[in-house]
């Protein structure tokens, strides 16, 4: 897999210049790198150079571990300079660190190996000596780079707004002025962290970096635009991106947010559907908004959102947040899931559900005998009141359990007999709401994942039965063999599917 971290941009041959200055000084090799210890500027060696040194001048940056080592030293909210632990382990001697900020930025960060983990006071003076002016200099490159990515930011963001005037001046001006070239096809995504120990700054430089590699290296037109807490990355191309190439790049980018950013930042990404050009980019942009809550909502997706494997879920999650909460359980489910038993239950009324209220294939997927089946769909019905040959019925019990999938797992307590059996992962293989997924087409995206899931059905059918169907078979048989006739008569008489 490519590597998700990149090099900075080189830095200005004024920068190179005073850090030049700074090492002829100190007889030390200095180096300049940015927030995201990415090598900006370094000095020529003086005979201490170490393999991080050495790694980093060939490529342009840190390793990870090197990264994620002083990114947790918390270097971003120095005060004052400091020395860096070193690492024997990743080849890193110690360094006397220069937090570099000017008018509130905090800008990169100076660095001057130091293998015994000290200097003279002679040298660091002559560092607080050169350190304004490296600051003033960095910062005044910033201000330059940054007033031409704020424009073709603002631009971007009007292009996928609310407002349809605004879009179509915006979509004007980007082809007008070639900051970005119009393609067939478009694709949103939206990568957000939920919440982070680090600064605002922070995590704005984390994104900008995660996004900067994919929007250079690439043949494809590409732009992105970030805030405090959301970069919002536009994709065109002359052909439909593949569902697995988006989920692969969406991998490496929560991999570079995974070094530059703590475990509290908790990334996810949502993956807008594809949309015709410029002028349609907006409504994937709508629909990765969508995406990203699924990411944040469901852990199966193990942070990645995608609007065309969501199925029915990308309607329910259209409603708010201060919405999608229990009170939209439907009173018979709550019933089911406060009850005795519930997880056994619940995994049963999944399961038959899912298989389209075919008796066959719910008792092979638990792997139960069919009476101990019917004896439980018989509990069920009791406690939900409801009928499960009923269509009406079913679309309510099923639509309650996709809700229950959106709401936090401690939503209902444990009552002590195991968990429920949780969803699939592969969201196109779930049948969905009124029947199994007959619908995928075979040919598209979710086709191709519906036929990876037939082919490990078996398998997966026999575990989930292990788990959740084994435990209770015999006492499932003792208290509902001598029902079974009468069960088999009351469902399938009503039209419950029999294969």
């Amino acid at each position: 897999m490519t590597d998700p971290l990149r090099r900075a941009p080189v830095g200005t041959a004024a920068l190179q210049e005073l850090i030049e200055e700074l090492a002829e000084s100190l007889r030390r090799s200095v180096a300049l790198d940015d927030p995201l210890v990415r090598l900006i500027c370094s000095s020529r060696h003086f005979d201490d150079a170490d393999p991080t040194r050495i790694h980093s001048l060939l490529q342009g940056r840190a390793s990870g571990d090197v990264t994620r080592h002083v990114l947790d030293q918390g270097v971003a909210r120095w005060s004052k300079p400091g020395f860096l632990k070193g690492r024997d382990d990743l080849g890193l001697l110690p360094r006397y660190c220069v937090p570099l900020r000017e008018r509130g930025h905090f800008l990169g960060l100076l660095m001057v190996i130091a293998p015994d983990a000290s200097l003279t006071p002679e040298e660091t003076e002559a560092i607080a000596r050169a350190t304004p002016a490296i600051a003033a200099q960095m910062y005044a490159d910033h201000v330059l780079a940054d007033a031409e990515k704020t424009r073709e930011q603002e631009l971007l963001l009007a292009l996928l707004g609310s407002s349809p005037a605004a879009r179509a001046e915006s979509r004007r001006r980007l082809l007008d002025e070639a900051l970005l070239a119009d393609a067939p096809h478009a694709v949103v995504s939206i990568v957000q962290v939920t919440r982070s120990h680090a600064s605002p700054g922070q995590v704005g430089t984390a994104l900008r970096g995660a996004l900067e590699g994919l929007a250079r290296t690439r043949s494809a037109p590409r732009a992105f635009a970030v805030t405090s807490d959301r970069a919002v990355l536009l994709q065109l191309a002359d052909r439909p991106l593949g569902q697995e190439a988006l989920r692969q790049q969406s991998t490496r980018v929560l991999e570079a947010l995974g070094t530059y950013l703590d475990a509290s930042a908790a990334p996810v990404i949502g993956i807008g559907g594809h949309q015709t050009g410029l002028s349609d980019a907006w409504t994937s942009y709508e629909q990765a908004l969508v995406a990203v809550r699924a990411a944040r909502r469901m852990p199966e997706l193990k942070g990645i959102g995608s609007w065309e494997e969501l199925g029915e879920f990308a309607v329910l999650l259209q409603l708010p947040d201060r919405a999608l909460n229990e009170s939209l359980l439907p009173h018979p489910l709550r019933a089911l899931l406060e009850s005795s038993g519930r997880h056994l239950l619940e995994t049963t009324l999944r399961c038959f559900l899912e298989q389209a209220g075919s008796i066959p294939r719910t008792a092979e997927a638990l792997r139960i005998h069919r009476t101990s089946l019917y004896y439980r769909l018989r509990q069920i019905q009791k406690i939900t009141g409801l009928d499960l040959n009923n269509g009406t019925d079913r679309i309510t019990l099923h639509l309650g359990l996709r809700i229950r999938e959106l709401l936090p797992p401690d939503a209902f307590g444990d009552d002590g007999q195991g968990q429920a059996s949780p969803p699939s992962t592969d969201l196109a293989s779930r049948g969905h709401l009124g029947g199994p997924s007959l619908g995928a087409d075979p040919q598209g995206p979710r086709g191709a994942s519906v036929r990876r899931e037939r082919q490990r059905q078996p398998q997966r059918t026999r575990a989930r039965g292990d788990q959740a169907g084994q435990s209770a078979v015999a006492g499932d048989r003792g208290q509902g063999a001598h029902r079974g006739g009468q069960q088999r008569a009351d469902l399938l008489g009503a039209g419950c599917a029999a294969d």
